[in-house]
């Protein structure tokens, strides 16, 4: 939608279908919550005359009366605060139960996205989505009947001043629609800027999130200064365009001002003038003119809705932007399920590229299950891709990926990454327990599980000698524990997933030669039972591999056994003893 376009009654109509369907599971707590507003609504209106009823009879002397009305009105109050207790609860929990399942929904869809969207996109775009965007949905319901309801109460007290007085009802009727448009533009002028902040408030809160992430780095480089300038830019862009968006408000506001103070005034002397001829009584100016503020008020509740309906409507396109895919393209995956699979897998004449260059040339070789398999060559030789292709993190460019003779691209996301394990050379830790940071794994996992993949993993006798055992939190990104108790911990969650294919991406680089050697046992315990590839930082740990594949430039330019390779492969002889010298 354009910047100075109307608002689309049909987009707009159905980004409300669509977030009902969210909020019809509680349809019946919105009901109650409509009824008593509706309620609510005509206690508002009837209490003006009630009291207008009150001063009519305080002015003529008419105590009896006036004790009759003054009990009505009492009873009216006590009505109106049950009325208000019984809306207010409702309303809570329909609309906190509407924003959960609009999040929810959002956050499964966004762990669908292509990965190679996710490469591209700032964390800030999701984060202000899920949390800002989402209450801003929700809140259309609440907004628009709040506004009907406060509109009917305020028409309510604009026909009791017509039954007072048909000449102040005209008066209001006509300063009601100067207000009208005087805020219609004001809405205009706000909408537009208002989708330009908030763009940049995505930029916004995704450098902030570098910012707490990266805090650690930031101080070892030295890099406060430089990476502050960058973030007061960015504050500082934020800020201007949040204040050049509500000086629109403040100016607007400052004109509606002047027109409400100068229509008040002429109320006044509309009200005198009338006196005078006799036509309206005292207490009839008295009662209108307390009464005033809420016939004005029409101008706002009604420019409200419109205020609400244009930020709704611009936070449903944003949030159903990522639901419905366009420019967050989701992962796809076929229909053919395996509940087990063997392990066996081949790559056919594989190219790959993130971006325009190409990352894998003609990569073809077969692995059988049961084998362990190793990949070796320089940094950036694209060994890793290797295994984000095969757990389909990635789509291939050309090329066929088979597990079990069956193309990937048939198969669905439980059959694959059910069945595949990937323990990163920088695995994330969970700002959680140990225990927890296991549970998320795998569902209904035991304790005793927990420590058994923890004792393989040589994790167990670290995480016991701390003072809450498994119960310790490790921080953010795991920043309490050691490059080798990540990987540690990261390679028991893969024991705990137990799946026919464990991929360790460098998962041994970080861990001194003595933990090498125990998870080196470990791994070499799962031979012949799991399907196991290995990319090797250090070559003396794939020596007992099956079979190695020699990778460089992106191509497989040699194979065989340890001693295959020593013998016909200078290249790999010549790294291997570089590594032995050290």
């Amino acid at each position: 939608m354009k910047e100075n376009e109307k608002l689309d009654k049909h987009e707009l109509w159905r980004n409300i279908k669509r977030s009902y369907k969210y909020a019809a599971r509680y349809k019946k707590n919105f009901i109650i919550f409509a009824g008593f507003s509706v309620l609510l609504a005509v206690i508002s209106a009837i209490s003006p005359l009630l009291n207008a009823k009150m001063l009519i009879n305080l002015q003529g002397g008419f105590l009896k009366q006036l004790f009759v009305v003054a009990l009505a009105v009492f009873s009216v109050e006590i009505i109106s605060e049950l009325a208000s207790f019984i809306a207010k609860k409702n309303s809570f929990r329909f609309f906190r139960e509407t924003l959960r399942s609009v999040q929810v929904d959002l956050a499964k869809e966004t762990l669908k996205i292509k990965n190679k969207v996710l490469d591209t996109k700032s964390t800030g775009v999701f984060i202000d989505r899920l949390s800002k965007d989402t209450g801003r949905i929700t809140d259309i319901f609440s907004d628009m009947l709040y506004v009907v309801n406060d509109f009917l109460t305020n028409v309510g007290i604009l026909v009791a001043v017509f039954m007072v007085s048909k000449i102040m009802f005209l008066y209001f009727s006509i300063t009601i629609i100067i207000l009208f448009f005087i805020n219609r533009m004001r809405i205009k002028v706000f909408y537009a800027r208002d989708k330009e902040y908030r763009k940049l408030g995505e930029e916004g809160t995704g450098l902030v999130t570098e910012l707490v992430r990266g805090i650690r780095d930031i101080k070892v480089l030295n890099a406060e200064k430089p990476f502050m300038v960058r973030v007061e830019d960015k504050i500082n862009a934020i800020n201007k365009k949040r204040y050049d968006m509500y000086n629109v408000t403040r100016i607007y506001d400052l004109f509606v001002g002047f027109v409400w103070d100068l229509a008040n005034f002429l109320l006044i002397v509309l009200g005198i003038i009338l006196i005078n001829k006799n036509v309206m009584s005292t207490a009839s100016l008295v009662v209108i003119y307390m009464y005033s503020s809420r016939v004005f008020n029409l101008v706002y509740f009604s420019t409200h809705l419109l205020e609400s309906m244009k930020d709704f409507n611009l936070s449903a396109n944003r949030v159903f932007e990522i639901i419905d895919g366009g420019e967050f393209e989701k992962e796809e995956f076929g229909t053919n399920s395996m509940k087990k699979i063997q392990g066996n897998f081949e790559f056919k004449h594989v190219n790959f590229s993130y971006t325009d260059k190409e990352v894998l040339h003609d990569v073809s070789f077969k692995v059988a299950a049961g084998t362990t398999v190793s990949f070796v060559g320089k940094s950036g030789s694209g060994k890793s891709t290797i295994f984000q292709l095969l757990a389909k993190m990635y789509d291939i460019n050309e090329g066929q990926i088979l597990i079990d003779g069956i193309d990937i691209k048939s198969l669905d996301r439980e059959t694959i990454r059910g069945n595949i394990s990937i323990i990163n050379q920088n695995p994330y830790i969970f700002n959680m327990s140990f225990k927890d940071n296991m549970r998320v794994i795998k569902e209904g996992v035991t304790d005793e599980e927990i420590v058994a993949a923890c004792k393989k993993a040589c994790i167990h006798n670290y995480i016991e000698s701390l003072p809450n055992g498994y119960d310790t939190l490790v921080g953010e990104g795991g920043i309490t524990l050691s490059g080798g108790q990540k990987q540690r911990l990261a390679i028991a969650r893969a024991f705990l997933q137990d799946t026919e294919i464990i991929l360790f991406d460098e998962a041994t680089s970080a861990l001194d030669n003595e933990t090498q050697k125990h998870i080196q046992e470990a791994i070499d315990n799962l031979k012949n039972e799991y399907t196991i590839l290995i990319i090797a930082h250090r070559l003396s740990t794939v020596i007992n591999s099956d079979k190695i594949y020699f990778i460089d430039d992106g191509k497989i330019i040699d194979s065989g056994t340890h001693k295959e390779l020593m013998k016909k492969n200078k290249e790999y002889k010549k790294l291997y003893e570089l590594e032995m010298e050290k």
